[in-house]
């Protein structure tokens, strides 16, 4: 499994656009493995705000509304970053926050895949 971890990551970080096949078990909460599921939706080269994953999460869940800020939460708690892509998480308007490998980061990953 972690063959295959290191194939994909090479071709991810050449820029290709592969589909990722890895069977991912992050421990959280159910609400955090929810969450999580949403980030794994996101396509390649594409972006959703907080504040669509929580609308999303909150449909998943029956629920009218969901925080954003909670929702920010469990993608900081992410234990799986870049294949779990918390990176594709922009704020309100697009802006670039919360990664905790911090902005700069965040924003290579994005341009690299070249959602930014």
């Amino acid at each position: 499994m972690l063959e295959q971890a290191q194939g994909w990551l090479d071709h991810y970080f050449l820029g290709e656009d592969i589909e990722m096949d890895l069977p991912l078990l992050a421990e959280g909460t159910s609400f955090q493995k929810t969450v999580w599921e949403v980030l794994q939706t996101i396509p390649y080269g594409s972006t959703m705000t907080y504040g669509e994953v929580s609308r999303e999460v909150s449909r998943l869940l029956g629920r009218d509304k969901m925080s954003a800020q909670a929702v920010g939460q469990a993608v900081g708690h992410n234990p799986i970053s870049i294949l779990i892509p918390c990176h594709r998480v922009l704020g309100k308007s697009g802006s670039l926050i919360g990664y905790a490998g911090g902005i700069g980061r965040k924003k290579s990953l994005l341009e690299m895949e070249g959602s930014i």
